[in-house]
């Protein structure tokens, strides 16, 4: 079922709906033209003071390309686990340094949170970002002991559930250790964005679209899986987030009232919010 509502929507966009503006976020967001240089402000200050009270070990490397690096910020005390957050832009914009002030809640709470950048379409294509993803979830496991959470935002939020999805080789001593995975405003139905004009940067033919898109995968059983969205998000966001909860009929589907795509994960700071209470699965 949720296949056929995905190729419904191809079919229309064929015809009538112009997708490059449905999947626009920012033209409909009053006070988006400031949200980059906002954040990343906001995260410099938050990434130098943790680093000068020693809780943050910056531009790791999980492998050889300029990208290809991880901040790791801790907790004052023994970390009781990980968090893997993976930022979004539509995988060809942004890198980690924007966000590393969301790291702060699950900070508070204990938890150490792993922040990877990863090479941007159209250098390489989105399954080739898949594989950076696996292979820094490996890293960063290998750096903070306990259970792991995975989550992301939007391009994030779609590789975040791929990391959970069958097939995707994430080491067993790590799929193991995967408690929960919280997809935050993701992409879960690659094939509509072949008709965009960002296509020029994916390079999505058919095959990759439906290969990278976990509504055609089965999850891995153990991680508790919490989808969230902003209840005033574009429509196409709603329905790609409802498309997962459909496929993945264990997961919870998750409205933040009130919430638009840019500011839903404002969320991740508090370490008292029920998106963090997710993500930590109230630990």
């Amino acid at each position: 079922m949720v296949g056929q509502v995905g190729i419904l929507l191809l079919k229309t966009g064929e015809n009538d709906l112009d997708l490059t503006i449905a999947y626009e976020n920012g033209a409909f967001i009053p006070g988006s033209e400031t949200f980059q240089e906002d954040m990343e402000l906001a995260a410099a200050e938050w990434r130098q003071v943790e680093a000068a009270v020693g809780r943050a070990r910056l531009n790791l490397p999980y492998g050889t390309g300029a990208r290809q690096a991880m901040d790791i910020f801790y907790p004052s005390g023994k970390p009781e686990g990980l968090v893997f957050f993976i930022h979004g832009g539509y995988w060809r914009r942004f890198d980690r340094k924007a966000w590393s002030h969301l790291a702060a809640g699950a900070t508070a709470r204990g938890w150490a949170v792993a922040m990877p950048s990863y090479t941007l379409t159209p250098e390489v294509t989105i399954p080739d970002i898949t594989h950076e993803m696996v292979t820094a979830l490996g890293v960063a496991a290998g750096m903070v002991a306990g259970p792991v959470a995975v989550t992301g935002h939007s391009a994030g939020g779609h590789l975040a559930a791929r990391l959970i999805c069958g097939g995707v080789d994430v080491p067993d001593n790590v799929a193991k250790r995967i408690v929960s995975c919280v997809p935050i405003s993701g992409l879960f139905d690659l094939r509509p964005l072949i008709q965009t004009e960002m296509n020029k940067d994916l390079r999505l033919g058919m095959a990759d679209a439906k290969a990278e898109s976990p509504i055609f995968h089965t999850p891995m059983a153990a991680p508790r899986i919490t989808i969230w969205v902003g209840a005033e998000e574009r429509p196409v966001f709603l329905d790609q987030s409802r498309w997962l909860a459909a496929a993945w009929p264990d997961a919870v589907l998750r409205m933040a009232p009130g919430r638009h795509h840019f500011d839903v994960i404002d969320a991740l700071g508090d370490p008292d919010s029920p998106l963090i209470a997710d993500i930590l699965g109230g630990a």
